[in-house]
């Protein structure tokens, strides 16, 4: 069981380097070429549908086609790959981290991510709540809904084929959602955080600790 020493430690941790370190990756095969360095500033897509773009971080060119890639994130260019400059990259390969200060909000996600039991996606896929968990959310929210092991929780739709995913996690309700409905997420991305009944006065504690303490 969690206690007030466990919640001091975190909370320590984050007065002591209050950042988030997000790791750039490259999102396609082609020639790197980067139009920021160490130190500078960054920031992320703005306006009413963010619709204004973030700072160009890189550049990719394939095939003569050259494609600028966008901070999804404020902060400060940590560190950056410089031998990558002008070099063919695969996907995926690292070229910088971004240090991200982290908001109020931001911290208390975090650290709840620690307490509830987080269910992931099995597969890169767009996924829907069950229907019958659908109903329910209309009508109750989200913490109404108690969920059990066994339980149909989300329809998979990948590669026009559509398939039921069965909840297999300890039993209670759904805290916390980390996902879009009908957007691609990745395999191993969080879905949403279940919490046991019992643990919620403790959660409620977690969240009214964090905004009366931290600034």
């Amino acid at each position: 069981m969690y206690d007030d020493n466990y919640f001091d430690e975190i909370l320590n941790k984050y007065r002591a380097d209050p950042y988030d370190y997000i790791d750039v990756r490259t999102a396609h095969t082609g020639r790197v070429r980067f139009k920021v360095k160490e130190g500078d500033s960054v920031s992320a897509p703005s306006g009413e549908w963010r619709h204004i773009p973030g700072t160009v971080l890189y550049e990719l060119e394939r095939e003569r086609n050259r494609k600028n890639i966008f901070s999804c994130h404020n902060g400060l260019v940590a560190s950056i790959e410089a031998d990558r400059e002008g070099r063919f990259a695969e996907a995926g390969d690292k070229i910088m981290t971004l240090r991200h200060p982290l908001k109020k909000r931001e911290i208390i996600d975090s650290i709840l991510r620690h307490v509830l039991y987080v269910f992931k996606a099995p597969e890169r896929a767009k996924y829907f709540f069950a229907l019958d968990i659908q109903s329910k959310i209309d009508k109750l929210g989200q913490r109404g809904v108690s969920i059990k092991p066994g339980d149909e929780l989300f329809t998979m739709s990948l590669m026009k084929r559509d398939t039921p995913v069965y909840y297999d996690g300890e039993p209670g309700i759904i805290h916390s959602l980390y996902f879009r409905p009908g957007v691609n997420i990745d395999k191993g991305e969080a879905m949403i955080g279940i919490c046991p009944e019992e643990k919620l006065p403790m959660i409620q504690k977690i969240i009214e600790r964090v905004k009366a303490e931290w600034t």
